[in-house]
Formats: structure tokens, C-alpha cells, sequence
């Protein structure tokens, strides 16, 4: 069983604009003091964050990182 589609966090150098957003498909862009910008994904599997690392690929925009949103852990009584 394939493990469940997760969320991910993506920083890019520089400060896209954000017409951007829907060239990503709706991601949100968030630009940071440091003057990278965050992109926040929705759920997605492995196929669809290698296609929107092909997207940053083919745009020309340098990858800082890429790190997946783990979930709040459950609070157990």
C-alpha cells in the first residue's frame, strides 16, 4: 500500500511574482524577509511533487530546499 499523499514546503532564491501562483496551479506563494520565496503544496504524491520540481526546473528558479509538512502529532488523553 502506497504511503498517503503528504504536503510539502519549497523555497525558492528570489521573490516570484504572484501571477506565478497559477502557472503552479493554485500553490501559495509566500515571500520571505530574506527575499526567497515559500511555496506551499496541497497534498500530493511523489509523481506530482517531481512535476512541480520539473516546473521550478523549467522556469529557471534556484531550489534552496524541499522539505515535507509532517502532521501535528495526536494528543492522547
Amino acid at each position: 500500500m502506497p504511503p498517503p499523499p503528504r504536503t510539502y514546503e519549497l523555497r525558492i532564491d528570489g521573490h516570484l511574482d504572484h501571477h506565478w501562483s497559477t502557472w503552479f496551479d493554485g500553490l501559495t506563494l509566500t515571500h520571505e524577509p530574506d527575499g526567497t520565496t515559500t511555496l506551499h503544496t496541497p497534498a500530493t504524491d511523489q509523481a506530482g511533487l517531481h512535476a512541480l520540481l520539473t516546473q521550478i526546473h523549467n522556469l529557471g528558479a534556484t531550489l534552496i530546499s524541499v522539505a515535507p509538512n509532517h502532521p501535528h502529532p495526536t494528543a492522547f488523553p
